[in-house]
C-alpha cells in the first residue's frame, strides 16, 4: 500500500542561534511538537539525522533520508550560528491523518503563531506526494517536489491540501479536479 510522503518548509525571520526570546519558543517548542506528532494515528516515521551534535542541518548525515538540502530560494545562512530555517520530512499511511496531525494540537498552536517566527516568502510551505511503501523519501524529492508545486500547481508529483491527489493520480482533494495553482504561503 503507498505511503504518503510530507515535506515542509520555512524560512525563519532570525537564525535558531539567536538568543532573542522568540526565535527561543519557537525552538523550545519543536520537542513537544514533534512528540504529540509522533504519536498521532496515521504517522510512520520522520527524517532524524544520525548523530546529532552542534552541527548544522547541511553538515549531518542523515542516513536513508538523503543529504540535507533547501529549495533554491532560500537565501539565508548554513552554518550553526546563522542557519534560519524549519524543515520537516515526514511519512504518512493516508492524507487524513497528515492533515489532522498538522491543523490540531500542539502543531496547530504552533501554526497559529508561524508569522511571529517565520518570514512571508510568497512559495508553498509544503508538499505530499505518494510513494511505494518500501520506498523513504529524500531532501532532495522534498525540495524538488515543493519547487515544482511553487512552478505548476498542485499535480500527482506534488500536491498541497486541500488540491490533493489519490494514489493512482486522480483528484482526491475536497477543491477541484485536476493541477491547480498553489497560493502562496500566508
Amino acid at each position: 500500500m503507498p505511503h504518503l510522503a510530507l515535506y515542509t518548509f520555512g524560512v525563519l525571520k532570525s537564525p535558531l542561534a539567536d538568543p532573542a526570546p522568540l526565535t527561543r519558543e519557537f525552538h523550545d517548542s519543536a520537542g513537544p511538537v514533534y512528540q504529540q506528532i509522533g504519536h498521532h494515528p496515521g504517522y510512520l516515521a520522520h527524517a532524524e539525522a544520525a548523530e546529532g551534535g552542534a552541527s548544522s542541518h547541511f553538515e549531518l548525515d542523515w542516513g536513508v533520508w538523503g543529504e540535507f538540502v533547501v529549495p533554491n530560494w532560500y537565501s539565508k545562512g548554513r552554518t550553526v550560528e546563522d542557519i534560519a530555517l524549519a524543515a520537516t520530512l515526514s511519512l504518512w499511511t493516508d492524507l487524513r491523518s497528515a492533515r489532522d496531525a498538522v491543523y490540531s494540537g500542539l502543531h496547530r498552536a504552533a501554526l497559529n503563531r508561524r508569522h511571529d517566527w517565520f518570514d512571508r516568502t510568497g512559495h508553498p510551505s509544503h508538499v505530499f506526494w505518494w510513494l511505494p511503501d518500501e520506498v523513504t523519501p529524500t531532501w532532495q524529492d522534498g525540495v524538488s517536489r515543493l519547487e515544482h508545486l511553487h512552478e505548476h500547481g498542485s499535480a500527482p508529483h506534488g500536491f498541497a491540501y486541500p488540491h490533493a491527489f489519490a494514489p493512482d493520480g486522480t483528484p482526491g482533494g475536497s477543491k477541484g479536479s485536476g493541477p491547480q495553482p498553489v497560493p502562496p504561503a500566508a
